[in-house]
């Protein structure tokens, strides 16, 4: 029997943070707000307001919260490693924090790979045997989905597709970080270091203001997916994120791209866009409740 009640999905981004409260039984969404995450102002101030937004929208049906957050998590402390984009938060225990104020259990997972769990079990991905997620955000992350599980890996790190290596030694802008990886070309970030002209997402990939760039990014776009193909041979690719969501009007020159770069024969993954407007704080509200009943 479905437990009834409520649970609260938390997206803490680069950028903005998310949060919606939720009917338990049916993930019905009730009530949401979105505000700045302020992450210039670091890890301390972050977690103190967002304790204070969790604790004005909980209720007292509330049971659990399901947490999603844009960096490392260590599997077994429950830890957070580091969140690249929200300084001094090494090593800090945010769900114990959390847990501490409200009283309640909380889940805790990467943002990326919240994303792509709920565009697997409800979204885009549904039905799907094998779903890869990719965020391009303030950072790109990722989250791989087989036969309706994430799949962590042997340590509990898989999905980082944003450290993947893309022209290692080559960054597409001045930087100390020669690492190449992807999110040093296509997170939000980077773009606006290759074109501080634009002034939505949408200008990177169309329009005057960063006239060249598109034809690039498809590429460098399709060097990854080709490498995930090749690598995990999906049955979907799921993007996400602001810049992710404004691939949708050129994923037909992405795929022309890819044909390019696959092996002759090798069977093209289908890529589109998420197709859920909440797909992280849903999906660290199913994670969080399977969570429960595994306890």
């Amino acid at each position: 029997m479905e437990k009834k009640g409520t649970i609260l999905g938390v997206d803490l981004g680069g950028t903005k943070t998310a949060l919606g409260l939720y009917d338990f039984a049916t993930l019905k969404r009730l009530e949401e707000k979105i505000l700045p995450t302020n992450a210039e102002r670091g890890y301390a101030a972050v977690a103190k307001n967002l304790v204070e937004e969790i604790r004005a929208m909980k209720t007292d049906d509330t049971i659990a919260i399901g947490l999603g957050v844009p960096g490392l998590i260590d599997a077994k402390s429950g830890r957070i490693l580091t969140m690249p984009n929200i300084p001094g938060s090494e090593n800090t225990d945010i769900k114990s924090e959390i847990e501490t104020h409200t009283g309640l259990k909380v889940n805790l997972e990467n943002d990326a790979s919240c994303f792509a769990y709920a565009e697997a079990k409800l979204g885009a991905g549904k039905g799907r045997a094998i779903v890869i997620g990719i965020t391009l955000g303030t950072g790109v992350g990722g989250g791989i989905v087989i036969d309706g599980k994430l799949f962590r890996g042997a340590h509990g790190y898989a999905g980082e597709l944003g450290h993947m290596l893309l022209k290692p030694g080559d960054p597409p802008f001045d930087t100390r970080n020669l690492r190449g990886e992807v999110e040093q070309f296509l997170s939000g970030t980077a773009l606006r270091n290759r074109c501080p002209k634009a002034k939505t997402p949408r200008d990177y990939l169309e329009g005057d203001a960063c006239a060249g760039l598109r034809g690039q990014m498809i590429r460098e776009i399709a060097w990854l997916v080709s490498s995930l193909t090749h690598s995990i041979d999906p049955s979907i690719i799921v993007f996400g994120g602001s810049v992710g969501r404004a691939l949708k009007p050129h994923l037909n020159e992405l795929r022309d791209v890819l044909k390019k770069w696959l092996l002759t024969g090798y069977p093209l993954p289908e890529v589109t866009c998420g197709i859920l407007d909440d797909s992280a704080r849903r999906g660290a509200c199913l994670l969080a409740r399977e969570s429960l009943k595994q306890a």
